[in-house]
């Protein structure tokens, strides 16, 4: 019996070992990237660090963001609150100056109590400043050596300290600025992609301009694939790659229209992976996950203290990671607000993996544009050739929305059949619409206001 102990103890011995060494946390925020990796299904596309990271931790097939606009997505997974509670409602820079509230306590801050050397490199986006406390920020462009460089650097200059860092990209975003062609930043010595070869969205139409600027979109991501790839044989060298938390999503959609900007999938469904020391290798799991469920992972996994003042709503996914279909995960949240601060449209929705739910609580004006997507050669060309359709969704349905969107995902998991006002589904509506105001009152949403007179409507029922 002694011996037959010892041998079940050996055998877990080194996976015990391995999380008790793993107390450094590297977080891996992309800029607007949709489900484009070859660990995704995309056989277009280059992306061998990302597929080798999605080998060696946990693939998950319904990361969620909370918005799909950079600053108030980032904003989420710095904070571990939706937008309508963090306040930053809006893009951070220039004349948007939107930000979090100044008694918002980021992961930053949490991670820097519990003893962590923290730091940022590149896409910081989130605001105010003063409330981040980072140990150390670097300010570099698109270029992969230099992010990988500076990368090394903060690792090397963390004294002995477990550290957390955040490396912000600004790949695969648009590089342009303004209202002409909004271009992406390609070097010629990069990874080229054939127009003809990649794969168009269900929401772009199969136009020459749309692939070409799929193409160079394409050329960022696998620019950005091969940063990552230096980033992980850096810390590979430095002998801490098995004791590193390392999470890798993105903070929206796609840089197209019908994607980035909107609750769509396309805006909101991204790649997550996690790659945990002692947990299993190159599993896939199913689980509905909010990136407000980010900031509990890291202290949860850090075994460091939550925000002193008040309660995040998401959960930690440690508990979950060698799991493949865990319960208690089926749904997720959004909460939008504003892109740029012309961009005013608030919205709400609740997915499930059956059905999907968007409130446009001001549906009655048009919905905006960023400037970039407006003034991108594939919108440019559905406006040139007054094109009725951008894809499989029309171009009038796209653009005027109606109060509510039901989708069945099982049936229509590209979203193009409104069901809200189908009698078939009427209890389907019901009970999401339960669900969300449940949620809206649970994180005290200041915009329930827009229901005004309905809730005593909608509780007669």
């Amino acid at each position: 019996m002694r011996y037959w102990l010892l041998a079940f103890l050996a055998l877990f011995a080194p996976a015990a070992s391995a999380q008790t060494k793993a107390k450094n946390v590297l977080l891996i925020i992309a800029d607007d990237l949709g489900m484009d990796l070859g660990c995704y299904g995309n056989s277009a596309i280059k992306t061998p660090n990302l597929d080798a990271l999605a080998k060696k931790g946990v693939r998950f097939t319904n990361g969620y963001s909370t918005c799909a606009s950079c600053s108030p997505s980032r904003a989420a997974i710095y904070s571990g609150l939706f937008t309508h509670q963090n306040g930053q409602y809006g893009l951070q820079h220039s004349a948007h100056k939107q930000e979090m509230h100044p008694w918002v306590q980021p992961i930053s801050v949490l991670m820097r109590r519990a003893g962590y050397f923290t730091g940022i490199v590149g896409k910081w986006h989130v605001g105010p400043p003063a409330s981040f406390d980072w140990h150390k920020e670097v300010k570099v462009s698109r270029d992969a050596d230099k992010i990988a460089d500076a990368a090394k650097n903060f690792i090397a200059s963390r004294e002995k300290k477990p550290f957390f860092l955040v490396v912000g990209f600004q790949d695969p975003h648009r590089a342009g600025k303004g209202f002409g062609n909004e271009p992406f930043a390609n070097d010629p010595k990069e990874v080229k992609y054939d127009p003809g070869k990649v794969k168009v969205p269900i929401h772009l139409p199969d136009q020459p301009e749309v692939r070409k600027e799929i193409a160079e979109y394409y050329q960022a991501v696998s620019r950005l694939d091969r940063c990552v790839g230096l980033i992980l044989k850096h810390l590979e060298e430095a002998g801490l790659l098995e004791e590193t938390l390392i999470i890798f999503t993105s903070d929206n959609g796609i840089p197209f229209p019908g994607a980035k900007t909107t609750l769509y999938d396309a805006g909101v469904h991204l790649p997550l992976l996690i790659s945990a020391p002692g947990h299993r290798s190159g599993t896939t799991n199913d689980a509905m996950v909010s990136f407000v469920d980010l900031t509990p992972t890291i202290l949860d996994w850090a075994g460091a203290k939550g925000p002193t003042t008040y309660k995040l709503p998401g959960k930690s996914i440690v508990p979950i990671l060698a799991e493949t279909n865990p319960k208690g995960w089926d749904a997720v949240f959004g909460s939008h607000q504003m892109h740029e601060i012309t961009m005013y449209y608030p919205m709400r929705s609740i997915t499930t993996p059956k059905y999907k739910l968007i409130v446009n609580l001001d549906h009655a004006k048009e919905f905006p544009f960023a400037s970039d997507l407006w003034g991108s050669q594939s919108w440019q060309g559905i406006l040139k050739r007054k094109d009725s359709s951008m894809g499989q969704r029309l171009v009038a349905e796209y653009r005027q929305r109606p109060k509510e969107e039901l989708f069945d995902r099982a049936t229509d998991p590209h979203e193009l059949k409104n069901l809200a006002g189908d009698p078939a589904y009427k209890e389907v509506l019901d009970g999401l619409r339960v669900r969300l105001r449940q949620w809206q009152d649970d994180t005290a949403d200041p915009w329930r206001i827009l229901y005004r007179g309905e809730d005593a409507k909608f509780n007669s029922k």
